[in-house]
């Protein structure tokens, strides 16, 4: 599904450039990284969270790191351009794609604006966790 950008800029704030962008549904405030970046991934700190905040899952921050280079470096305008690089990758509708982390013991479920190069982490944890949620909607 394509998102309609209503109106969309940059601007600075504390010596850190910003892009935005309306959408038909919400405004959404991004950091504009190096150009030798192609996709901006939305947090982070939601990958690191799960691996600090449990000792048992520290086993998980290599392999979601690596998963974090790779992405950052992607160029996806289409799921099946996600399918190339992570071949395990299962895609859903409307932009939602789960990952399989640490040789499928983790599940990473993300929404993926293609028009906006842009990757929004919704929800990291292991195959339990996963079972209790709605992938495609989460």
């Amino acid at each position: 599904m394509a998102v309609n950008r209503l109106e969309s800029g940059y601007f600075s704030q504390g010596g850190k450039a910003w892009s935005f962008f309306l959408t038909s549904a919400h405004w959404t405030i991004v950091p504009i990284w190096e150009k030798n970046y192609r996709m901006r991934i939305i947090a982070l700190s939601t990958l690191k969270a799960f691996w600090t905040e449990n000792p048992r899952y520290m086993d998980a921050k290599d392999p979601t790191l690596a998963w974090h280079r790779h992405t950052l470096k992607a160029d996806w305008a289409a799921p099946t351009e996600v399918k190339q690089g992570f071949g395990n990758a299962s895609i859903h509708k409307d932009g939602r794609v789960v990952f399989n982390i640490a040789g499928n013991k983790y599940r990473l479920v993300v929404w993926i604006n293609y028009d906006y190069a842009v990757v929004y982490v919704r929800f990291i944890g292991t195959h339990n966790h996963y079972d209790e949620i709605d992938a495609p909607t989460i």
